[in-house]
């Protein structure tokens, strides 16, 4: 059975600084909007309360990451991630035992899969807000050109120009005020 989910990616180094601890690219997500559920984030530290404004938890490493994208996964792969966050709900959130655990990991994967309605590809990113005392989530997506290849998503692109070739990037000061005061 073909389905989509998220997985972690990192177009930059700048998630290592700005999380605690950072998701390696390449691992499955979710939300991870149940690790704040009853936390004021204006208590939070400087780094937990990036991972509530913008934060995806891998579920590997049960760290965060700044964006995500969807990508084909087969039933193998989503009962891992289900089993995978199910571990860690037991062994870093005190779940009183695994098959509650999975009922809870299960909800959080299929949320995240909800989010992948979108081309394999696209990127994934998260703002957590608290409005009247309330967590809301807004996902904002970037899908990749039509002619990028599947595997590949670029936030820039270089293009190599001659010397000539390229746009002029001069400018001459002096003459634009002199065209100031005519």
């Amino acid at each position: 059975m073909a389905v989509k989910l998220l997985r972690t990616i990192r177009l930059d180094p700048s998630d290592a600084f700005v999380f605690e601890r950072a998701a390696e690219p390449g691992e499955w997500a979710v939300s991870g909007a149940f690790l704040f559920w009853d936390l004021d984030p204006a208590t939070l530290p400087a780094k937990a309360r990036v991972a509530f404004r913008s934060g995806i938890l891998g579920v590997a490493s049960f760290a965060w990451s700044t964006l995500a994208v969807v990508t084909e996964a087969t039933g193998a792969d989503r009962a891992a991630a289900v089993e995978t966050l199910a571990r860690h709900l037991v062994e870093r959130l005190g779940a009183p035992d695994l098959a509650t655990a999975q009922a809870a990991a299960e909800e959080e994967v299929a949320y995240a899969e909800s989010l992948c309605d979108h081309p394999p590809g696209t990127l994934v990113a998260v703002q957590r807000t608290t409005e009247s005392g309330e967590m809301r989530e807004r996902f904002r997506t970037l899908t990749p050109r039509a002619d990028a290849p599947r595997d590949v998503f670029r936030a820039f692109e270089f293009f190599e120009v001659e010397e000539g070739q390229g746009p002029d990037e001069t400018v001459d000061l002096l003459s634009l005020t002199k065209e100031g005061r005519a």
